[in-house]
């Protein structure tokens, strides 16, 4: 028997069935996790997410007409929401953060230590890809995750982050050539070509 399709699962659950809700967290919890904890500032992941299932459950999206008997147009549809608004919560947490840090640096006593530098350990390949990741501006990586984790098209990456979309077209580009010169260092010679060639393979499918 063939598996719901989103817009089922949707459309389901805005019948009252709490079952199709369950399986739309289970299909889509691992994506929006991945791409959660990618964001600026390092969100909370898993509260940004709750937080994204919490809005699905009390006011989810309803399906355009246009999308209707397109079951992919229905999963971009709903996939473009649901990125939306894990980015709208992780920036809403990000702006709390940093005003609780600007009190919390009022109060702290001159002496509060800071934490040591992070010890050098041994690369594996995807290890490396999320270091190179993290290393690189804020935009590039968003873009970056949302191309190779979440395997958005450019299109789509423009509707979730309101980017125009040649600049998504051109981070996407820019990140990538960033990612392939940082990972150049830590991987065997020719592991960081290959890994971005797979990734310039996916940018060529971006549609």
């Amino acid at each position: 028997m063939a598996e719901p399709t989103d817009g089922e699962l949707l459309t389901a659950w805005l019948a009252g069935d709490a079952a199709a809700f369950g399986g739309l967290v289970d299909r889509w919890q691992g994506p929006l996790l991945r791409y959660a904890r990618f964001l600026p500032g390092h969100a909370d992941a898993e509260d940004v997410v709750q937080e994204t299932f919490l809005r699905l459950a009390r006011t989810p999206p309803e399906l355009p007409e246009e999308t209707r008997g397109h079951p992919r147009r229905q999963q971009a549809h709903l996939a473009s929401w649901l990125y939306r608004v894990t980015r709208s919560r992780a920036m809403e947490q990000l702006r709390s953060d940093s005003r609780r840090e600007r009190r919390e640096r009022r109060t702290a006593p001159p002496e509060a230590a800071r934490g040591g530098q992070e010890s050098v350990e041994a690369f594996d390949t995807r290890r490396a890809v999320v270091r190179g990741l993290e290393r690189l501006p804020d935009a590039q990586r968003e873009v970056l995750v949302l191309r190779l984790l979440g395997e958005r098209s450019h299109r789509e990456i423009a509707e979730i982050t309101g980017r125009k979309l040649g600049t998504v077209a051109w981070l996407v580009h820019e990140g990538l050539a960033a990612l392939g010169r940082s990972l150049t260092p830590v991987l065997e010679p020719d592991a960081a070509p290959r890994v971005v060639r797979l990734a310039r393979r996916a940018e060529g499918t971006s549609g």
